[in-house]
């Protein structure tokens, strides 16, 4: 539960800051805040530690209007998160943690590929937590936001409060714009709510220890509705000219999807009284996907249909299961993460500076593909697709 000091003191004061946005020096919001942090129970020390040296950060509040997943072709967000190497690692640490992944799925009765495809999808399997220290993020929501202002006020506080009571170091809080942090990236009041100790050294540290990071995880997809009597959902060929109920709110049992002339992808029948919703994240023209209660529990994680099927993919495929078969309705489809750092190093070389190449594709990166797609006369749109690195030599 939000905590009531932190709620009441700022009022009028958060609404005029984010008002005056970027041109506003957000110093005295800041000092504001860790006397507030003090008074809900933070030590003195870590609110001053925590919280000074915070400044403006444009990026910060630019990403919080911004969501790629919300606006990102599913072709390209699946080929980014869902790569060979995300597989190939994915399957080594299958095999490094197995008994550790065992021991969660038989505790918390989920599945471990899944567990372990939200750990490589939030963090890279660890390797990387996000790029923004989260208390100072959360602080430019809070002073230089546009919304919600209240949430992350709260979550800033819960951030301080996890770090005073020890669970983790002040320093490690590294992670999302939003404040999210760890190796599957939880929001404070989540770990407030899920977060488990499953090593047993007396804290919940999500950053510092793979157990308690994927048993969280678990916990909070069991909490969310996962089961493993079911799967999460099937690829499969809708009938030509398919127009009835569709949609995450329609589910029905596979008989009845049957019956409306559904099957699997691989032509084997649907039966029995399994619940679930067709979806088409690409439209009719894309793959279709029959998807169960399970899949909402993936949503839940990240409230996008594109991140729970690219849960859903990986999952299948560090398990050793299939691609999807049907095939994205595009002739110009994205590229993998070694192909975005490759697309960045032929943009130099061809004379369009982006800065070191690393794979992330920001401002600079989109200005020189659109720089790179009008001298080749493709259709200029800053995305890094496949036509704009094969015409620069992309193999």
């Amino acid at each position: 539960m939000r905590n009531h000091l932190v709620n009441v003191a700022f009022g009028t004061g958060l609404s005029m800051m984010a008002m005056a946005g970027s041109a506003f020096a957000i110093e005295s919001c800041v000092a504001s805040l860790k006397k507030q942090a003090v008074a809900a129970g933070v030590r003195p020390d870590i609110a001053e530690r925590m919280l000074s040296g915070a400044t403006f950060d444009e990026k910060v509040i630019r990403f919080s209007t911004s969501q790629p997943e919300h606006k990102t072709e599913i072709w390209d967000y699946m080929a980014f998160l869902v790569d060979a190497q995300r597989i190939q690692d994915g399957k080594a640490n299958l095999k490094k943690h197995n008994s550790t992944l065992t021991s969660i799925e038989k505790r918390y009765g989920v599945d471990r590929h899944v567990v372990l495809a939200v750990w490589g999808i939030e963090s890279d399997y660890g390797n990387f937590r996000g790029d923004f220290y989260t208390p100072h993020a959360l602080a430019n929501l809070v002073c230089a936001g546009k919304r919600r202002q209240k949430y992350f006020q709260g979550e800033l506080i819960k951030t301080m409060q996890i770090a005073s009571r020890g669970d983790v170091p002040a320093k490690d809080f590294v992670g999302s714009w939003a404040g999210a942090f760890g190796q599957t990236q939880f929001m404070p009041s989540t770990y407030n709510s899920l977060a488990v100790d499953f090593d047993g050294d007396g804290h919940k540290d999500l950053v510092n220890s793979v157990p308690d990071a994927l048993a969280s995880t678990a916990n909070f997809l069991k909490n969310a509705g996962w089961s493993n009597s079911r799967p999460w959902g099937y690829e499969v060929k809708a009938p030509k000219s398919y127009s009835g109920p569709s949609g995450l709110k329609n589910y029905s049992s596979l008989s009845t999807w049957a019956k409306r002339g559904f099957t699997k992808i691989d032509g084997g029948g649907l039966s029995g009284n399994l619940d679930a919703a067709l979806i088409q994240p690409a439209g009719a023209g894309g793959p279709s996907f029959l998807v169960t209660r399970n899949f909402r529990a993936l949503r839940s994680y990240n409230a996008s249909t594109s991140y729970g099927l690219a849960i859903a993919l990986l999952s299948e495929l560090v398990s050793g299961g299939d691609p999807f078969k049907t095939p994205w309705p595009t002739d110009n489809p994205g590229l993998s993460r070694a192909q975005r750092v490759e697309l960045q190093k032929l943009l130099n070389r061809n004379g369009f500076n982006v800065g070191e190449p690393d794979g992330k594709v920001g401002p600079a990166t989109r200005e020189g593909i659109r720089k790179a797609e009008a001298r080749h006369g493709l259709p200029v749109t800053g995305r890094p697709s496949w036509n704009v690195y094969s015409v620069l030599g992309g193999k």
